[in-house]
């Protein structure tokens, strides 16, 4: 199974984490967030970051989420990513979570092509 790391700044990627799990009713063991703060040293979040992968990389890779390209979680996700084992994606959001946890059974590649693809089709204007 595709282990799942979320890198956030502040809280997002734990109120993301708890509402995957109320949507899906079930536990979420290859799920884990990293929280980053303004007075973080990004040296020691990549090493918490390296451990959180490490751990949940069962064989089948890790998809990490940011939340906004360029900023401190997605600098420490681009620093992890090894093509084919560990990838990233940068703005997270709850359709891309799902999916990638509905789908964590499948290849790494197809994971990232459905959470890329629930992004995508998650941002619908709501019709009266």
């Amino acid at each position: 199974m595709v282990g799942i790391l979320i890198v956030t700044h502040g809280d997002l990627g734990m109120s993301l984490s708890q509402c995957a799990q109320h949507i899906l009713q079930r536990d979420l063991p290859n799920l884990a967030v990293m929280a980053v703060d303004k007075s973080d040293d990004p040296d020691r979040k990549l090493a918490e970051a390296r451990e959180l992968v490490s751990a949940l990389n069962t064989g089948a890779g890790v998809l990490i989420f940011s939340d906004i390209f360029g900023g401190t979680p997605s600098n420490i996700a681009s620093r992890l990513v090894e093509p084919g084992h560990i990838e990233a994606i940068a703005g997270v959001s709850l359709p891309m979570l799902v999916r990638s946890l509905c789908y964590a059974s499948l290849p790494l590649e197809q994971v990232v092509s459905k959470a890329v693809t629930g992004g995508l089709e998650g941002v619908i204007p709501i019709q009266p």
